[in-house]
């Protein structure tokens, strides 16, 4: 068998690709300066490439050593989680949890989930983040989360997938809107210059927008919110219409506003809300507990429905 790199020896390369600077890399490390660059020359021998370019002024990776690095992260991320699978066996949901969450649910879900999760799991430290799909994912791989709480669909290649439920989309409009009118609103009557989206970045505006069809090309606005708050005073102040989720009108989002939520006709357009973990780590168990909680949090909130969905009866945030 070749000689292998060691784990320690692949932790001062992520950590020197990450800040480019050897003195950094080595203060993250606790190590000194000289034992981080031994390290690295040691694991370029046993490699046998070279990983890093350095001079007098920079420090870059080279082609291999970037892809050392992104191999290094899933390496130390898998044996992170082996570490983690006999204390996580004996107590499940206890211990510090690194959780994330997109800012277009963890508003609007977590309250209602966080107060039972930390009376029948006092030993569990949450560490939360919120963030984009985007990131939340690439910090699961990189083993900086446990576990993330996202919509569907998104690239979760790799990935363990825990679906939870159904998300549906609803129409919102100012009460003096002409659409407001009708009881339920069919998506292809939908004009895309007057659908207000979220920025780039944002998984939900992608699902709005494959909620509404083939007409991708031509939902292009000029006008873009950073977030759904923003987004309804947007709509409030006159600029367009847009589509919201169902979690976000149970949670209360059009209290106060003179803006009314209609639902689609059937089919309606939906996201899929679900738990994701990397394969590897030792918090499957705790994925499923964490479902479990959720799911029956929405059942005793009696947050399953909004009220008039089956009938399609007009919802008014009023």
């Amino acid at each position: 068998m070749p000689a292998l790199p060691s784990l320690r020896q692949l932790g001062y390369l992520v950590a020197l690709a990450e800040r480019l600077n050897f003195r950094e890399a080595a203060e993250a490390q606790f190590v000194t300066q000289s034992t981080l660059s031994a390290g690295i020359k040691e694991l370029e021998s046993t490699l046998g490439v070279q990983l890093v370019e350095r001079d007098k002024r920079n420090v870059r990776m080279t082609a291999v050593g970037e892809e050392t690095v992104a191999r290094a992260r899933a390496l130390i991320a898998a044996a992170n989680d082996l570490a983690e699978v006999a204390r996580i066996a004996r107590s499940p949901l206890t211990g510090e949890l690194r959780f994330g969450a997109i800012p277009t649910i963890a508003p609007f879900l977590l309250p209602e989930v966080l107060p039972p999760l930390r009376r029948t799991h006092p030993a569990l430290k949450l560490y939360l983040r919120e963030d984009l799909t985007e990131r939340l994912v690439e910090r699961l791989r990189a083993g900086s989360l446990d576990i993330a709480l996202i919509a569907l669909p998104f690239d979760t290649a790799e990935l363990h997938v825990h679906e939870l439920f159904r998300d549906e989309f609803w129409f919102v409009a100012r009460e003096d809107d002409a659409a407001a009118r009708e009881k339920e609103i069919a998506v292809r009557k939908l004009k895309p210059a007057d659908v207000l989206l979220l920025e780039e970045g944002h998984c939900l505006r992608d699902h709005a927008i494959a909620a509404c069809g083939p007409r991708r090309g031509a939902w292009h606005s000029t006008v873009e919110a950073t977030s759904l708050y923003t987004l309804i005073q947007m709509v409030e102040g006159g600029l367009g219409v847009t589509l919201l989720p169902e979690i976000t009108l149970k949670a209360g989002i059009l209290k106060n506003t003179k803006l009314v939520a209609r639902p689609f006709t059937a089919p309606a357009p939906a996201r899929t809300l679900a738990l994701v973990a990397r394969r590897t780590t030792a918090r499957l168990r705790d994925v499923e507990l964490l479902a479990e909680i959720i799911l029956e949090s929405r059942r005793r909130s009696g947050r399953t429905g909004i009220p008039g969905l089956r009938s399609k009866a007009p919802a008014s945030g009023r």
